[in-house]
């Protein structure tokens, strides 16, 4: 490698190395500091830094990109990057990135929100310590360290979460998802400890590049697979593990955007960091499909029947999330990647303007369409959806299963246009609709390159079936739920699904219980400075 270009490597290498170390030492002194002036000036610096990190992932990803198609080397960068401990790859850099623009629109958000607030004192640095240790979790190379990471960004999320010590029903939630996500990291860990029972090395990088170590598998492999897959249902909120995420609502608004729009994306990510180390279809992608793919059905049918902005975008979130595990179930890893980081742009923003929401729908609008009308548009953008997808495959990547995801997508889209709209503004709407499969295919071969090569990966016919299953499913109850309350058999789906079908009802019982006693410790606990479910002083 030329000098120079080996030097802007390094250099580039050490400013993102920098970054999470100077967010967690703004962090401490943000919380040390008492003076209303300076602390005005940490906020101001904390959004610089989200700027210089989306600045220094663009560099990377500038660089990744110059030595592939110029050099022919696209190792070159992660070779470097191993001398500090980072594995700067595709999938970084677009993690990296979303990390730092969501970062930078809730902070600027907070600032405002929060200005007259009491606790605004304690969200920056408790907020910056969750995005340093995300980042600290994209970039690594250790498995140890992500393990780590992974345990310091639930940790701070509950400080977070308690930010308002006053009302019961957000303590009591913060503590329950305090005991799932803990439960989630002795999943981590074991997973982690496993592969390294399996490849002899903490190190992603080595376990990649063991051929032969991973030919054939193992107990341990398969083993690993499992507990990492149940950590990324726990951190995703999948069903029936999902009623903590419906419960924390009570969090201010800026937390429950970071929560929905980056935190609980992690589980996604670290299969999308370790699939290359497993043998093509494992234990843990059974399990991913068949939860996900009930978890997306669930959550994506108690969503409709919703009233609270806020719980629907909360549900909205479980489906997603559930959509994500079950492509990555299915081996379509760019199609997850894409999906995070989709999620990722709008659900922040949607729960940033969802105070608006509530007032521009009480103003009214344009009258809700006739089923009829619903259903007409729904089904000719699907119908031309389907035909284009017939003459394309390789848009879904030949694969059936994703195609039919996708014409559900286009309908679900064209069923809300305006009954009061003109026939010009109806039929551009259709259109936009359809627009979706051609944008879909720009976006998937502009993420593509980010995803490790995994041609070996078969999904079995055990995987093709549940996921046909999961999708009739989706379509014949959301057709059910549209047709409205005219059918006795709709309004009692209706009103079961508007509970999310209790699903959740067990395993909330056994976490409450838990966290009852949890926050009965005695005040002896409670005082110290670090409890986590310690009461404290507002300012």
């Amino acid at each position: 490698m030329n000098p120079i270009a080996e030097f802007s490597s390094l250099l580039v290498m050490a400013i993102w190395l920098m970054l999470p170390v100077a967010l967690f030492a703004l962090a401490g002194l943000s919380g040390w500091l008492k003076s209303p002036l300076k602390l005005n000036h940490c906020w101001r610096i904390a959004g610089w830094l989200m700027v210089l990190s989306m600045a220094s992932s663009l560099l990377v990803a500038t660089l990744l990109v110059v030595q592939s198609v110029v050099v022919g080397d696209s190792n070159t960068l992660a070779t470097l990057g191993s001398h500090f401990g980072l594995y700067p790859d595709g999938i970084a850099v677009w993690m990296a990135l979303m990390v730092a623009f969501v970062g930078w629109v809730i902070l600027r958000y907070a600032n405002n929100y929060l200005s007259q607030d009491p606790g605004r004192d304690r969200f920056l640095p408790w907020f910056l310590v969750t995005i340093a240790s995300v980042l600290v979790l994209v970039f690594t190379n250790n498995l140890l360290v992500l393990a780590g990471a992974w345990m310091g960004v639930s940790l701070a999320l509950h400080h977070l979460l308690t930010l308002y010590q006053d009302r019961p029903q957000a303590r009591m939630a913060a503590v329950q998802k305090f005991i799932v996500s803990r439960a989630g990291d002795v999943l981590v860990m074991s997973g982690v400890v496993l592969l390294y029972l399996h490849y002899g090395t903490f190190y992603l990088p080595e376990m990649v590049a063991s051929e032969t170590a991973r030919a054939g598998g193992s107990l341990a492999l398969t083993m690993a697979s499992v507990a990492l897959a149940l950590a990324a249902i726990l951190k995703c909120a999948q069903v029936p593990f999902h009623g903590w995420l419906i419960r924390v609502m009570e969090a201010p608004t800026p937390v429950s955007a970071l929560l929905h729009a980056g935190v609980i994306n992690l589980g996604g990510f670290l299969w999308l960091r370790l699939f290359p180390v497993f043998d093509g279809f494992t234990a843990g992608h059974l399990i991913l499909l068949v939860i996900g793919g009930l978890t997306a059905v669930v959550a994506v049918l108690t969503m409709m029947t919703q009233y609270s902005v806020k719980h629907a975008l909360a549900w909205s979130t479980c489906a997603q999330m559930g959509f994500m595990l079950f492509e990555i179930g299915m081996g379509a890893y760019t199609l997850a990647l894409l999906h995070l980081l989709a999620h990722s742009r709008y659900k922040a923003p949607s729960f940033l303007a969802s105070g608006r929401t509530v007032v521009v729908s009480a103003a009214g609008g344009f009258a809700e369409s006739s089923v009829t009308n619903r259903l007409f548009w729904a089904g000719s953008t699907g119908l031309v959806a389907t035909l284009i997808l017939f003459q394309a495959p390789w848009i879904v990547e030949h694969n059936a299963i994703f195609g039919a995801l996708l014409v559900l997508a286009v309908a679900a889209a064209a069923m809300g246009i305006p009954a009061g709209a003109t026939a010009a503004v109806k039929f551009w709407l259709a259109g936009m609709a359809v627009l979706l499969v051609p944008v879909y295919s720009l976006l998937h071969r502009l993420v593509g390159p980010a995803v490790p090569v995994h041609e070996g990966f078969a999904v079995p016919a055990v995987g093709y079936a549940l996921g046909a299953a999961m999708i009739a499913l989706l379509a014949a109850c959301s057709l059910l739920i549209v047709l409205g309350a005219r059918f006795r058999v709709t309004r009692v789906l209706g009103a079961h699904f508007r509970q999310g079908l209790y699903l959740d009802l067990p395993f909330d019982r056994l976490t409450r219980r838990l966290a009852a006693d949890a926050l009965r410790v005695p005040s002896m606990f409670r005082r110290l400075p670090h409890h986590p479910f310690r009461l404290e002083e507002r300012s």
